[in-house]
Parts: C-alpha cells; structure tokens; sequence
C-alpha cells in the first residue's frame, strides 16, 4: 500500500509529495510491531535508494514470513533528490535541520512536522544516508550518548562495521534522529558509502543487517545472513583524523577499511602542473581506515580520512 504522507501545493499546477510504502503480513497477527525506513533527507544523498529497493524485492520474494509492519519512505526530500540537491532546492534549507517542525510554520516546517507525526510510534526508525560527494564512510551506525542504552543492542543486530557513540554536546536537536529518539522512537542513523553515488555491496550488507534486526524484533520468520559484529566506539579520542597541510591532488595509496601501522603511507598530495609530490600523507597511529577522501581535489585542512584507533577494535 502506497500514502501520501504530505502533500503541498507548489507553482504552475505542481506538488510536492513524500510518500510511503506499508507492507503488511498477509497472515493476522495481534500485535504487530512496526520497522520504519527512511532515507532521502539530504537529496545528495542515494545509497539508501538501493537499501529501499532490495528491501522491498526480499520481503515480497518470502511475503509469508513477514509478521509485522514495514514502512518505507524512500524520498523525504523529493525535490532535493530530484535536483541532485542536498538540502530543499529554492529555499537553501539543509532538511535535518527543521526537525521536529511546526504543523502552524512555513511550508518546510509543515513538512517536517508531518513526517515527524507519521513515524512516531514506530518499534524503530532507521534513518539512512550517505557521506558527501568527498568522502567514503564504512557501513557505520552513529548514536547519542543519552540514548546508547536502547540504541546499541538495536544496532548490534544491524550488521553495520562500527558503532560510534558520540557526546551529547556534538547532538544537533534538529534533526530527525534526535526529535525521535528524544520523544520515544528509537531511531538509528546509519552513515555509508557516498554523495551521489549507490555502492551496492553497502547497500546489500545493510538490507542483510535490517532483516537480522526485524527477526530480533518478530517482525520476520525467514532466514537471516548478518554476519558483521561490529566495532564500538564510545570516545572521541578513539578517532585520529587526517587533513590536508596542502592543496593539490589526493592520490589514495591504501584501501578503504585498511588496517595501517603508524607511518604508513596512506596516500600523496601531488601538483599536475610542476610533476612534485606536495605532501606525503602518513598515519598517525595503528588502526583502521574508515573514512577515506574520495573527490581529489583537496584545499589546507581538507579532511583526507579517519582512522579508529587499534586499541579501540584490538580489546
């Protein structure tokens, strides 16, 4: 079943749209919990698009095993997806930043205060996006600190690579995870991949992670393929970042979720015109590469990469 979760009017006979898809078990069940997947807030943002797709093709291929409630939203920010945009196109708004909106605001606030409505209630929400057009992010699942206690075991099921537990101080209110989770909707915020782009071998780890979780639930009987247990990080300093003292062209010389030693060489910054090596990108610790440059052109201070330091996976 396909709804119009909102619809606004727009210029020249147009409107904007954002649906939902609810797929029910086809047996009666008394108390059916409810998974909710959304993705598409930053329009930049598609490895989600896939995770909706290979989703839905699953559950219709073994509909009998199905025990509970999946509602997919594949496009809260529609026109944003639709001009390749990250935030809502004309009015320059980065969408995860109106949360929980306002039923009596503008249009953007209305929007989100809809969707906000719609989700709540769900068993759990998991909110789906990518890195940017810069960067590629391992599978991860980021979480509030005052919400770890729910969040962690939802997302040890999840079969992301890490879970990283962050301060409340860094929290953003506005956005979707926290107006949730703050109200009583579990919701998790998975990171991976990257900007404008479908990495399916994610995608497919992913959709994998959300069947283990909706079997931990009851909320399906088949069968279930996780096998990623993932690494936790509950501190900042667990992270060393890498950034650029130059600009110039990033040549990566190691691969994405590699695990370095101190001074390894993790990639160059070069200058096309003159044929020298700016810079020699080294690591400054023992660990692994979870986020490394994917645009090459860099500017002084241009984050290169992350590193999870070992002492965090090696416990």
């Amino acid at each position: 079943m396909i709804k119009t979760v909102v619809k606004i009017a727009l210029p020249v006979d147009e409107s904007l749209e954002i649906k939902k898809r609810r797929i029910q078990p086809e047996s009666s069940v008394k108390k059916k919990k409810r998974i909710s997947i959304v993705t598409g807030i930053h329009g930049d943002e598609l490895e989600g698009q896939y995770v909706c797709y290979e989703l839905q093709r699953r559950i219709e291929e073994n509909k009998e095993c199905l025990k509970g409630i999946v509602d997919i939203y594949p496009a809260i920010n529609p026109l944003g997806i639709d001009s390749i945009t990250r935030g809502i196109p004309a009015f320059d708004l980065d969408m995860n930043r109106l949360f929980p909106g306002n039923s009596e605001g503008n249009m953007t606030e209305y929007l989100a205060s809809k969707v906000i409505s719609d989700l709540s209630g769900s068993d759990v929400v998991m909110d789906i996006h990518a890195s940017n057009i810069y960067l590629t992010e391992i599978p991860q699942i980021r979480i509030n600190e005052l919400h770890e206690d729910t969040l962690v075991p939802m997302a040890m099921e999840s079969n992301v690579d890490f879970i990283w537990v962050h301060g409340a101080s860094t929290v953003l209110e506005s956005t979707l995870a926290y107006s949730l989770n703050s109200t009583g909707t579990p919701c998790l915020v998975v990171e991976m991949g990257v900007g404008m782009r479908i990495t399916k071998e994610y995608g497919d780890q992913l959709v994998d992670g959300i069947f283990n979780l909706m079997s931990s639930m009851g909320i399906w009987e088949g069968k279930t393929e996780a096998t990623h247990k993932p690494i936790i990080s509950r501190d900042y300093e667990d992270v060393s970042f890498l950034n650029a003292s130059t600009g110039g062209l990033f040549v990566p010389r190691v691969n994405h979720w590699e695990e370095l030693s101190k001074g390894d060489l993790v990639g160059e910054i070069i200058d096309p015109l003159s044929g020298k090596v700016l810079d020699r990108i080294e690591s400054p610790v023992d660990g692994i590469l979870f986020t490394i440059r994917e645009y090459p052109i860099v500017d002084e201070g241009s984050l290169i990469g992350r590193l999870l330091r070992k002492e965090v996976y090696a416990k």
